[in-house]
């Protein structure tokens, strides 16, 4: 969706849209956030100090990274008006070409890896967000707190089956929903407030400040319990591309926080008033005769946060695919109209087995929170990373501003991490390893494809030498081949194999080769471009952007404006499919070797990744060797 479509809209529908999509994650962190200052291992004493530290802490956190970073500043790091790690890293490489090249190696690694742990994140909110909305069964009635991990699993299974059908059909219904949570959260927290008003008092940092200095090692470990008020600020940004900058601002401004920080300070004010409360503060903020209500309203809006989560790991999956960095996968668009709507089957199956084995496993969302944090902070700070380099090239007027500011962000961002990195051993490790085993999936795959391209420009004939010496021996036969080249200055070896085989050639030839940019979109304008190498043989380029779905038979018909018609009938698409087998070179361990040849068995042939027809496909084997 274009910045032109963003404003062509009214503001109010967007606003609305972006509540129910960006804000979900961070939106149901009052679910667990402060709760966890004062449980689990390193949780703090309760006293009226310590509250108004923690609620100090966590107002100063929000202010600083969320409404001044991410909403004010990166907000503004857009890359063509599309957010993420993937598109920051696609948007440091352009800064780099005018700079300093030999680092733009360390910045894809850094984007990548950042998408990596992105996956921990949309693995453990689920997870968090719908155990803790689940627990307020067993505050309304304690007998049932054996049917908490049932329920959650329950609705966790339905939410992952229903991705098949789309966000389409119930879409509409999430902003609504979160506006009645967020109205929710504002009037619980403004109600215990006006009775505690005292706890107004922790707006002051001077509490955090004087927590912090009479108590350093305190300080420290709470540092990771503020940090949950703080995640999903990424998504802010990841999200930014489906209604642009504006809107995500004015709700953020406007709704989200202030429900936020008065949620946050109502629960603070109640343990001030019950310290019994400390066990589960935000339901114990409704009188009892609401909290079946509230119960329900927190499991959908959960429920809304985890589908958000969801649905970024889906495109995000798209994207490392479109940037080479991901095999193939099957991909199902559940709308017509909206193109960012995909339903990636395996991501999904992977996704819920995961999610299972989380509450089964930890039990409890105080338990899970121990697991939540570090891959979250390891995002934050690649970001500023890669904000920093972006600026270090640009030539901004306030450029020596920004990147001072910057270097503050990202010095409290390491702090937070270092906070979270104590919480390893109990869960925290999960993440990370899941992160880690994800940067080598995708790393072994922009590798092996890297080294799969390097056999075939060095085994395959050059375009040149095919256009000088055409094969005048060789039947032709009517129709159009169509040849899919990852290389234009080589013969693609699915023509050589069409020779071997059949012994002919159509009396019209296509190499063609798709270009995935790196921006989000390309203009329809430059979608194709066509060149003639000989007669009735032909070099056609397609472009599409990394948010965008490659369709060739759509961009082929812009070739009828320059004179190039083809006939479905008459046309055919030839592609070869490479099976990698062990070579002499050491350029790819060989447990990775194995890895990528895992990987491609599991890729999604080329004929239903670019919509081909199936009725038009020939598709011939070869074998490489790396």
């Amino acid at each position: 969706m274009t910045q032109a479509h963003h404003e062509s809209k009214s503001m109010g529908p967007l606003i609305v849209a972006a509540l129910g999509v960006v804000f979900g994650d961070i939106g149901t962190s009052p679910l667990y956030a402060f709760k966890e200052a004062f449980s689990g291992a390193h949780g703090l004493p309760l006293s009226e100090a310590n509250v108004l530290a923690t609620l100090s802490a966590l107002f100063w956190a929000v202010t600083l990274l969320i409404s001044f970073k991410y909403v004010f500043i990166v907000l503004r790091f857009d890359n063509e008006g599309e957010g993420g790690s993937l598109a920051l890293a696609s948007l440091a490489q352009r800064s780099a070409r005018t700079g300093v090249r030999r680092r733009i190696a360390a910045v894809t690694a850094a984007g990548v890896f950042a998408a990596a742990l992105f996956y921990g994140d949309a693995v453990i909110t689920p997870a968090i967000s719908v155990l803790a909305a689940v627990e307020g069964v067993a505050v309304v009635a304690p007998t049932l707190e054996h049917w908490v991990e049932p329920i959650t699993i329950f609705i966790l299974v339905v939410l992952f089956c229903a991705q098949r059908k789309g966000t389409g059909v119930v879409g509409r219904f999430f902003g609504p929903v979160t506006i009645v949570w967020f109205a929710t959260l504002a009037m619980l927290g403004l109600n215990s407030i006006v009775q505690t008003p005292e706890v107004l008092a922790a707006l002051n940092p001077v509490h955090a400040a004087r927590f912090a200095a009479e108590k350093p090692a305190e300080a420290f470990f709470l540092l990771g319990a503020v940090f949950l008020a703080l995640t999903g600020g990424e998504a802010m940004y990841a999200d930014m591309g489906h209604f642009g900058a504006r809107p995500v601002r004015l709700a953020w401004y406007f709704i989200v926080c202030p429900a936020l920080l008065i949620n946050y300070f109502g629960q603070g004010a109640l343990v001030l008033r019950s310290v019994e409360a400390v066990e589960n503060p935000f339901f114990m903020l409704a009188p009892e005769e609401w909290r079946i209500g509230l119960v329900a309203l927190a499991t959908m809006a959960t429920v809304i946060a985890s589908q958000a989560t969801i649905s970024g790991a889906f495109s995000i999956t798209a994207q490392a695919t479109r940037l080479g960095y991901l095999p193939r996968l099957r991909q199902l668009h559940t709308s017509d109209t909206e193109r960012g709507q995909v339903y990636i089957p395996a991501v999904n199956w992977l996704m819920l087995i995961a999610v299972v084995v989380l509450v089964l496993e930890f039990d409890s969302s105080s338990e899970l929170a121990a697991a939540y944090g570090i891959a979250v902070s390891g995002d934050m700070i690649i970001t500023t990373l890669l904000m920093l380099f972006i600026t270090s090239m640009s030539t901004r007027r306030l450029k020596g501003l920004l990147f001072a500011v910057l270097v503050v962000f990202l010095l409290i961002e390491m702090l937070f991490f270092a906070s979270n990195l104590t919480k390893f051993m109990a869960g925290g490790w999960l993440p990370t390893l899941l992160g880690a085993a994800l940067f080598t999936l995708l790393t072994t795959w922009k590798r092996g494809s890297s080294l799969i391209s390097r056999e075939r420009r060095r085994i395959n004939i050059p375009m040149s030498d095919f256009i000088s010496a055409p094969l005048l021996d060789v039947p032709r036969v009517a129709g159009t081949a169509i040849y899919l080249t990852s290389d234009t200055d080589t013969v693609p070896s699915a023509l050589f194999h069409n020779l071997k085989h059949f012994k002919v050639m159509h009396e019209r030839i296509l190499f063609l080769h798709v270009t995935i940019e790196d921006v989000p979109r390309v203009p329809d304008i430059d979608r194709a471009e066509m060149h003639t190498l000989c007669s009735d043989t032909y070099a056609v380029e397609i472009r599409y952007g990394f948010r965008e779905e490659p369709d060739i038979p759509a961009a082929l018909e812009q070739l009828k404006a320059r004179g190039l018609e083809l006939e479905s009938m008459s046309t055919t698409y030839f592609v070869a499919r490479a099976t990698v087998v062990e070579g002499e070179g050491d350029d790819l361990h060989s447990w990775r070797r194995a890895l990528f040849a895992w990987m491609m068995r599991q890729s999604e042939g080329p004929a239903n990744y670019f919509h081909l027809p199936p009725n038009q496909v020939v598709e011939l084997g070869t074998q490489i060797s790396i």
